[in-house]
């Protein structure tokens, strides 16, 4: 038996995509479309280890897609035998709580959202909007990054805000890269062959973009990004916490306008601000020769991660495990190093061996003795998304 479910994730410019069988988990194929907008784009779509290359123009996400199906048509996988298409979204506010059916009410409800994540939904609509026309006759499902979080207490999503304009305006904690912290910390109970609902966890994922969790029973309790994705850790162009006022002061002070201010924090702010890079990399090379900025950007990049660490302990009362993943956390072991000897005085103990191993296979890599599993475990939000997508459409 087969069931092939095509996942997609639209952005401003680009969409990914692969086709999952969601009953063996195998990946039938793969593909990214770059620089839609633009009259020299490039799609590559990789199926039976073979790639096909074109470049051409994608004025928009619906021409990218009818190029995409035209692909499959010529170098298969057969899209008609897809059982349903599932749409990575990121923003599902207080209406959207579990992965969701696309209909077209359910598509002004997410209009209606994107406010709250300007630059992550409206591509994420027009990609659903142009996947629909594109293949009309399977059911289409939303998987929102904030879904997983939807569980979190009202005195972990509630911001001390006036209450009026925080209800009128759906300000409050939401959280991001749900679908990450849900499949990795269920990975985890699997390696540690454990009740996931007996599991209190830790769950950093680090990546260009990077958010940690508080797991307590399988059931979200706290999460460093916000409203936004712009809030907690140093990410590679985002600055996470900052003194709210600095928006006052920037404007006042320096006269920047407030997209201004928000590009400053978003694009040109975390690792690349402080030190000129993202790629930890670089990063690395640069502490190497000598470069004070690169290695104060490393110490501030751990210690606000540390600082989350310290909260969530305090919030879980107790932990089983803690896990690092996303590309900086799974391919980064002086950064996981640098972590686990500061925790060392409440039993955190690394197996250096083990961590210095590079696998793409989840793993142990702290001591026996460890009061706390230390984990490295490679996230897969795509196979996250189709088992979300095969359970919603009862696949």
């Amino acid at each position: 038996m087969s069931t092939p479910i095509l996942l997609l994730n639209a952005g401003s410019s680009s969409i990914k995509y692969q086709v999952i069988d969601a009953d063996d988990e195998s990946v039938l194929a793969t593909g990214l479309v770059q620089r839609i907008g633009d009259e020299s784009g490039t799609i590559d779509h990789t199926v039976g280890g073979q790639t096909f290359h074109q470049e051409r123009g994608f004025p928009n996400h619906g021409r990218a897609l009818k190029v995409m199906v035209q692909l499959f048509e010529e170098n298969g996988p057969k899209l008609a035998d897809v059982v349903a298409v599932g749409h990575r979204t990121v923003h599902g506010g207080a209406a959207f709580r579990e992965t969701t059916l696309v209909t077209d009410e359910m598509l002004d409800t997410l209009r209606e959202l994107s406010p709250l994540a300007p630059l992550h939904n409206p591509p994420a609509i027009a990609g659903i909007e142009a996947a629909r026309a594109a293949l009309p006759d399977v059911p289409h499902v939303a998987i929102f990054d904030t879904a997983f979080f939807s569980s979190l207490p009202i005195e972990s999503y509630t911001y001390a805000l006036a209450k009026d304009v925080a209800e009128k305006h759906g300000i409050r904690r939401y959280g991001f890269h749900g679908t990450s912290h849900s499949y990795v910390s269920k990975k985890v109970a699997e390696v540690l062959d454990r009740p996931y609902e007996e599991l209190n966890q830790i769950v950093c994922h680090l990546g260009n973009g990077a958010s940690i969790s508080a797991i307590r029973g399988g059931v979200a309790v706290d999460t460093s990004m916000g409203l936004t994705p712009l809030e907690g850790l140093v990410m590679g162009t985002r600055s996470g916490d900052v003194d709210p006022g600095l928006h006052a002061y920037l404007s006042r002070q320096v006269g920047m306008s407030i997209d201004d201010i928000d590009t400053l924090l978003n694009k040109k702010s975390g690792m690349l601000g402080l030190c000129g890079v993202t790629d930890f990399r670089d990063i690395n090379d640069l502490i190497a020769e000598g470069n004070a900025d690169a290695k104060l950007a490393l110490d501030v990049y751990v210690h606000r991660l540390l600082h989350y660490i310290g909260a969530y302990l305090a919030v879980l009362g107790s932990l089983d495990a803690i896990t690092f993943t996303a590309g900086v956390g799974e391919n980064n072991p002086g950064l996981r190093k640098a972590i686990i000897d500061r925790l060392a005085g409440f039993g955190f103990s690394l197996d250096d061996e083990a961590n210095a191993v590079r696998s793409k296979e989840p793993r142990v890599v702290s001591t026996p003795d460890s009061k706390v599993t230390v984990l490295v475990v490679p996230t897969n939000e795509e196979l996250a998304m189709a088992r979300e997508t095969k359970a919603a459409v009862g696949a």
